[in-house]
């Protein structure tokens, strides 16, 4: 095994321990795992920093368009149809692609498949009899297609008691019904996808799979403005079916592009047949795929919760998860980027390596995140103000969507931790049910809190019992950290997240009573978040926060070279 000297400081109480889980994670790679690949194999590009940063930039850029047409879908959808019956039905069915991207894109079959395809692409670098990436496609894509097919007609045949199951309450179920099997069509859509994303990613190729959620959003957005005026909130179901296509369009040249490459090197180790069709085996579909259940699941307890209430407690939830989870989505940017050099690092037996990898990641996503959340805390009501108060979104629905996006965005953190914590867990290709416990026993706080404050509290209760609840996973998921994943060193990350975490408390403070001073919606918003991007910036370049400094440093040789440039 190649091992990589560390380059964060360490303690001597943690260098005994640290060596020891290095050495138990080593020892559960596989072997065809631990063999070094060519170094200027041309399977993949090469993950210097240089090359990160350019990746994270491109998925940054794609990311945020996508996040915007998100914005403008869901205030297409508040204008046309606002925040009632009608729009509770369409978002019970909404359940159906919110769970299919967690399950199938975002972290799922995502986190079987890019260990597969980084271990394809290791025994190819080493020379392996054939291609082991397409005998992975061969074994797999056939496979999980049918799967796909077949949960569609299910989802489609079973929508009216979905419809019940989930949202017992709701006066319009027909609607709701007709919805869910519009949108049942994107199981498929989004299976494959996701399958075209991990192995994309696992190549090291960005550009097409960040540009997945522009595909979808344009979809819907285009269906409803078309279709509306006929089938009313069904066209927004429709373009849910219509965007999951063009999801697997705008990736399928790139996709087949890199199966028709097939570069030869020297064999180095001539490993067991078979062994990366094994790679995906059912117990790590089984184990990825109940994580991600179980963390969507957490929609549906509140939905349930939410279903009890008066009409537009679904909606209120909605717009203040999809406006308060923007800072969580591109804090996560970065970890999509380097999933596949963990995973590879692995594959090479390289484990310091990747440790470091992960430890900068949660620096740096954490930091993004609480700032991000500092923001949404401090300026929710502007914020909901300029984005959906228009039309048939009213002054009171504001306040009541404001309200929940501030105590929403309380969870934000745990919801960061979980996101890049449990990408170390299965970052080796090998089923671990410790994550699916953790996400179980959020899941139990959150229907606990959830039951207990929904009367007393109404949809304030349910935003509290889901922060409670994705909070307890990721202190239940990094308690566990160690051989059964990536070995990260507990105590100086939890030393590190305390620096941005203090400059997030002093900004919210500050940037809240901004923000308060000013009437009008633009200004105020302006003004608090200004001040919420100064005072913590401020505070956590005084406390050395990682993810701040590096920044910091960037940004100053970015204008220097700028400068330079223009002088020259």
């Amino acid at each position: 095994m190649r091992v990589t000297p560390s380059r964060s400081p360490r303690g001597k109480e943690d260098t005994k321990a640290d060596a020891d889980a290095c050495a138990d994670v080593a020892v559960a790679l596989p072997a065809a795992r631990t063999a070094v690949p060519a170094a200027d194999s041309p399977d993949v590009a090469p993950a210097s920093r240089g090359f990160l940063a350019r990746a994270a930039l491109i998925t940054a850029v794609l990311t945020a368009a996508g996040a915007l047409l998100g914005l403008v879908r869901d205030q297409a959808l508040a204008r046309l149809f606002g925040a009632g019956s009608e729009t509770d039905a369409f978002l019970v069915a909404w359940t159906i692609p919110e769970f299919a991207s967690t399950l199938l894109i975002e972290d799922g079959l995502a986190f079987a498949l890019v260990p597969a395809f980084s271990l394809a692409l290791a025994r190819r670098a080493q020379g392996a009899p054939g291609d082991p990436v397409r005998a992975l496609v061969g074994s797999t894509l056939p496979r999980l297609s049918l799967a796909f097919v077949a949960a569609s007609a299910l989802i489609a045949g079973t929508a009216p008691y979905l419809v019940e199951a989930l949202a017992p309450g709701l006066p319009d179920p027909g609607l709701a019904v007709d919805c869910t099997r519009l949108t049942a069509v994107c199981v498929l859509g989004f299976g494959l996808a996701g399958y075209c994303s991990a192995a994309l990613r696992a190549h090291r190729r960005f550009l097409a799979p960040a540009a997945i959620y522009v595909a979808y959003n344009t979809g819907i957005i285009t269906a409803m403005f078309v279709l509306g005026g006929h089938w009313g909130v069904r066209s927004a179901a429709i373009g849910v079916a219509v965007g999951g296509g063009l999801m697997v369009l705008v990736q399928l040249p790139s996709f087949i592009r890199q199966l028709r490459r097939r570069t030869t090197a020297p064999a180095i180790e001539e490993p067991a047949a078979g062994t990366s069709e094994r790679a995906v085996t059912g117990a790590l579909v089984a184990t990825v795929l109940l994580f991600a259940l179980g963390r969507q699941s957490q929609t549906l307890i509140e939905r349930f919760l939410a279903s009890t209430l008066d009409a537009g407690a679904i909606s209120h939830l909605n717009y203040a998860q999809k406006v308060a989870q923007i800072p969580m989505t591109l804090s996560m940017m970065l970890c999509t980027v380097t999933f596949p050099v963990v995973a590879r690092a692995l594959a090479d037996g390289d484990v310091e390596r990747a440790r470091d990898r992960v430890e900068r990641d949660l620096a740096l996503a954490c930091c993004m995140l609480l700032l991000g959340a500092a923001v949404v805390i401090s300026c929710a009501p502007q914020i909901v103000e300029l984005l959906f108060q228009r039309g048939a979104f009213t002054v009171r629905d504001t306040a009541a969507t404001a309200d929940v996006m501030r105590v929403y965005a309380l969870g934000l953190l745990g919801q960061t931790l979980t996101g890049v914590l449990v990408r170390s867990y299965f970052s080796a290709g090998r089923p671990s049910w410790y994550p699916v416990a953790a996400m179980a026993t959020g899941i139990v706080v959150t229907s606990w809190i959830g039951a207990w404050t929904v009367g007393p509290l109404g949809v304030l209760g349910i935003a509290a019992a889901n922060a409670s609840g994705i909070t307890v996973t990721a202190v239940v998921l990094l308690a566990g950290m160690g051989p059964r994943s990536v070995p990260v060193r507990v105590r100086g990350v939890l030393g590190e997240l305390s620096k941005p975490a203090r400059a997030a408390v002093v900004a919210t403070i500050a940037g809240t009573f901004v923000a308060e001073q000013v009437p009008s919606a633009v200004p105020g918003l302006a003004a608090g978040g200004t001040t919420v991007v100064a005072v913590f910036v401020l505070l956590a370049w005084a406390l050395d926060a990682q993810g701040v400094v590096p920044a910091l440093r960037s940004v100053r040789t970015l204008t220097r070279r700028l400068r330079h440039g223009r002088t020259r």
